[in-house]
């Protein structure tokens, strides 16, 4: 920008204006460079600040709310009926997340496209979405019960001391079988992963091995029903071990304690790993190898012990204090409530537990990068915005100046 200054105010020192333009660019060029990167850093922090205090209490109140309706409902929801229907619902899904994706696409600007069809696939997307997150309740509520179940089958006393110990066998094996498949990182979930409601992000989620429908059929169901009955279920078992390691160790005896304890317990976490993002970026970008995807599988541990702690934090005080005596009312106001919500923060997608990332698999130190963008989408999408107008305007002012300069000269201009 230039200067708010007179030039009088300055001495005229004769100099090379070419040499003075260029300096003059690089300036500019370093100024932009300086405000975009303390932009992105306080977007970023936003961005955190949004997922971890906003969007995760209203996701965990979902879950709260649809989970404690099933219960109270429990004739209409036995276990392993609803484990394996959630399981078919969500290999459907993925079976058909493409067909789903191209039936959406144009619904504003394609031919066919226009107001009217643009509300109507919006809609259909949310009531996609909701649909979603009832099967992902089922199988992961019929997951625990059938997992509850096989203990309550070969140690029926709560209170032995091997029961604890089977549970914490279970969770190591099946934490373990996790890791040989590079699947770690799908132990998390809100706050750490905060999705938008656009159409890919809606319809679209990878599987385990990536292949494609239109190579291999045979080859693509397998897929999407290794990715969701065999990496499903383990992130399901190994967060009902998790969940019941922390109701035996943390304050059994007094349960509100147990749960602020967790609460605060899990941000803090959460925090630290936060603020420890751009180092782990650093030294993740400078390790190849088996050193690489041992420090993201460190890193996602830490991180889904943060994401456990929370979740249970929030479920239970809801559970404590918000209207304990009403518990159909306070159910069904969390789950119709931040639902609601989170489809007006256009946050929804924040709720489903889909798709199959592969550990360090991303390039240099994006492998320990948490998907958190909300306000730099955003602004992204506003930058751009301008960007293109000023593409256009300056193609249109090129292609007028072009049109004049071929108009043939008048006989007045001639003379």
């Amino acid at each position: 920008m230039p200067p708010n200054a007179k030039d009088s105010l300055f001495e005229v020192v004769p100099h090379d204006t070419k040499d003075d333009a260029s300096e003059y660019e690089d300036l500019s060029e370093d100024t932009e460079v300086t405000e975009c990167s303390c932009d992105k850093a306080s977007y970023g922090t936003g961005d955190i600040v949004f997922s971890t205090f906003v969007v995760a209490p209203l996701v965990v109140s979902v879950w709260r709310g649809t989970w404690q309706i099933m219960d109270i409902y429990e004739n209409y929801f036995p276990f392993a009926e609803s484990y394996f229907m959630g399981i078919i619902v969500h290999i459907s899904f993925a079976f058909l997340r493409a067909t789903f994706l191209a039936r959406s696409a144009g619904a504003w600007s394609g031919e066919n496209g226009g107001v009217l069809r643009w509300i109507r696939e919006r809609l259909l997307s949310k009531l996609y979405t909701y649909i979603f997150v009832l099967s992902n309740l089922t199988m992961w509520r019929g997951g625990w019960g059938v997992l509850d179940m096989f203990l309550s089958t070969v140690i029926p006393d709560p209170d032995d001391p091997h029961r604890t110990i089977l549970i914490a066998v279970l969770t190591f094996i099946f934490y373990f079988s996790a890791v040989l498949l590079r699947s770690s990182r799908n132990f998390l979930a809100s706050p750490f992963l905060l999705y938008t409601d656009g159409k890919e992000a809606t319809y679209l989620f990878t599987t385990r091995f990536k292949t494609i429908n239109s190579k291999d059929m045979a080859l693509y169901v397998l897929d999407c029903v290794f990715s969701v009955s065999v990496v499903g279920s383990l992130v399901v078992f190994v967060w009902r071990g998790s969940w019941a390691l922390l109701d035996i160790f943390i304050l059994p005896d007094n349960l509100v304690k147990s749960l602020w304890i967790s609460l605060a317990l899990g941000y803090a976490l959460v925090i630290m790993t936060f603020s420890l993002q751009v180092p782990m970026c650093w030294a993740a970008a400078r390790l190849r190898g088996a050193p690489r995807l041992l420090l993201a599988d460190v890193y996602h541990l830490v991180s889904f012990f943060a994401t456990v702690n929370v979740w249970r934090g929030v479920w239970g005080l809801l559970n404590v204090y918000f209207f304990p005596d009403w518990p159909k009312f306070s159910n069904w106001c969390t789950h119709i409530v931040s639902f609601c919500l989170l489809v007006l923060l256009n946050c929804s997608n924040s709720i489903l537990v889909r798709g199959v990332y592969i550990d360090a698999e991303e390039p240099d130190g994006e492998c320990v990068v948490f998907p958190c963008h909300y306000l730099r989408l955003f602004v992204h999408k506003e930058r751009t915005k301008k960007r293109h107008k000023r593409a256009l305007a300056a193609a249109a002012k090129e292609g007028r100046r072009q049109e004049g300069a071929s108009l043939p000269l008048q006989p007045e201009d001639k003379v």
